[in-house]
């Protein structure tokens, strides 16, 4: 059986070359077409679709508001994201809609039909390029997160930096312009925080946990 593909762009031309890039596989079969939300809507209501492409940028309502209407009315269907963008903010934007897949208009035909099959199968898909941009905003949320746990301020990573730096208390004090004192206690308030007996054990501590 065919995986049915409705393809939603508001430029004709754009469908049309989809639409021409796909009709030489025999296992993809492109079943409408649309040039914004209410036409989506309109064909999905008449003809089932297994896989849409969607146009993150439409007139009206845009690709990630429809990703996110069509999870919640059509939960069934897959949907995949065409950009002409690589932007973060758009990325993002359709994973929390539920997106499936998010490719750029520049990917070869081949990978977008590999990519229609792939999610009708069930898997999520992401242009190569940009699955670093995905892997450091996940670095970025660990990294959050482990000095939400740590319950370290900003101030005490720093000292925490310049510790694993190999500074002493009087370089951290004429640094910061503290006392050697204040150093004392606020290196005591780190090994405190990070459950451990020395500064070595502290640095070891801390980049276990990605602080440094």
């Amino acid at each position: 059986m065919s995986i049915r593909v409705l393809i939603v762009d508001d430029h004709a031309i754009v469908r049309q070359g989809i639409r021409g890039v796909l009709c030489g596989h025999a296992d993809i079969q492109i079943v409408g077409e649309a040039e914004n939300a209410s036409a989506l809507f309109v064909e999905l209501g008449a003809q089932p679709a297994d896989v849409i492409l969607v146009d993150i940028r439409l007139p009206g309502q845009n690709g990630i508001e429809i990703a996110q209407r069509l999870k919640r009315e059509h939960p069934t269907v897959k949907v995949i994201m065409l950009s002409t963008y690589d932007d973060e903010e758009f990325l993002f934007g359709a994973l929390r809609a539920g997106a499936d897949g998010y490719l750029l208009k520049s990917a070869s035909p081949e990978v977008l039909a590999d990519a229609i099959r792939q999610v009708y199968r069930g898997e999520r898909l992401l242009s190569p390029s940009l699955v670093s941009k995905l892997m450091r905003e996940f670095q970025e949320l660990a990294l959050q997160a482990s000095r939400a746990e740590s319950g370290l301020t900003d101030q005490e990573l720093q000292v925490l930096q310049m510790i694993a730096a190999g500074e002493t208390n009087k370089a951290i004090g004429e640094r910061l312009y503290w006392s050697e004192v204040t150093v004392k206690r606020k290196v005591q308030d780190i090994l405190e925080k990070l459950g451990v007996a020395n500064r070595a054990q502290a640095v070891a501590e801390a980049a276990r946990r990605g602080l440094l």
